[in-house]
């Protein structure tokens, strides 16, 4: 009982409980100058120090933690910002990648256009000009005049161009062509005075010997109509032509043109131009890969999803 009354007199017990809080709140709360003041760094005494060390710790602790939170939510919301727009880069790009599309699709379809309107154009006689020849791919000329079989050149492996067949199996993995070889005969023009390189077509690979089909070696005049066809580079992975052997992966008409004794200009013979026994002719794909609607319903359709999935996320504020 002693002791209580102790605490109760002279203020015992607002020195009991200052003491206990002292132990459970941070010195700097406890500070007893006022920054700004006239009395910084002055102590205080008296009833004002008492009074500050009553109310001035919780003040400052609640400012010193409003601004933490503060500057925190200032930091994540420039975090937000940055990636706000970081993130809306990827619907343009997609849409920017689409229209690309569109445009490269209209352009591929134009020149498919311009190439079947070439291939079924009417003949023309052969120039002999390389200038002009050049300008002339894919157009058909006549020429007249007689092989030279003894001297047949043979680009393989190659299967039969067969627009109904390929047309039946589109997006097959596999295919049912038979391999073979594309048989390239020197031809001598007797209107032009010159010996080309006539294409007369396809030939499977159990007939690639001239003797197993001695029927189609036409040794008369004939009058033929082909398509101009222009040198081929080697693309990647395809190897190199083995003239030795008489193995052409790859149609290079100097090298071929030396070997024939012709000059370096050759014709695909058209469909027509077929013998019985003989290559089938008409070989010339005109066709060219046109997937651009696919790129396009990809890229637009990435559009929307990331465009759907930033308004959810920055616009309407929901969990993604």
């Amino acid at each position: 009982m002693s002791g209580l009354m102790l605490l109760f007199q002279n203020g015992g017990l607002k020195r009991f409980l200052l003491q206990n809080v002292r132990h459970r709140v941070p010195n700097s709360c406890f500070s007893t100058t006022i920054p700004g003041s006239p009395t910084t760094g002055h102590c205080l005494s008296g009833h004002n120090k008492r009074v500050l060390q009553r109310n001035l710790p919780l003040k400052v602790c609640r400012s010193h933690s409003s601004s933490v939170a503060g500057a925190q939510h200032v930091a994540e919301s420039q975090e937000d910002t940055l990636l706000k727009w970081f993130l809306l880069l990827i619907p343009i790009t997609t849409f920017g990648l689409g229209t690309w599309q569109v445009q490269r699709r209209r352009w591929k379809l134009k020149l498919i256009a311009d190439l079947e309107a070439r291939v079924a154009a009417e003949p023309i006689p052969l120039p002999t000009d390389p200038l002009e020849l050049k300008e002339l791919e894919y157009r058909p000329v006549k020429v007249r005049g007689r092989f030279d079989h003894s001297k047949e050149l043979y680009v393989q492996p190659r299967s039969l161009v067969n627009p109904e067949r390929e047309a039946r199996e589109a997006g097959k993995l596999g295919s049912s062509a038979e391999s073979g070889a594309n048989v390239i005969t020197p031809f001598y023009c007797t209107d032009l005075g010159i010996t080309i390189l006539v294409n007369r077509g396809f030939v499977p690979r159990k007939r690639l010997n001239p003797s197993t089909r001695s029927r189609g070696q036409i040794e008369d005049e004939v009058e033929l109509v082909g398509i101009v066809r222009l040198s081929e580079t080697r693309k990647p992975f395809v190897p190199q032509n083995d003239i030795e052997r008489n193995h052409w992966h790859y149609k290079d008409l100097e090298a071929m043109g030396r070997v024939a004794g012709a000059e370096p200009i050759l014709i695909d013979a058209n469909l027509e131009s077929t013998v019985p026994g003989g290559p089938i002719g008409g070989q010339t794909r005109v066709t060219l890969r046109n997937e651009h609607m696919q790129y396009i319903v990809t890229w637009y359709g990435l559009c929307a999803a990331t465009s759907y999935l930033w308004c959810k996320k920055f616009l309407m504020r929901l969990p993604v």
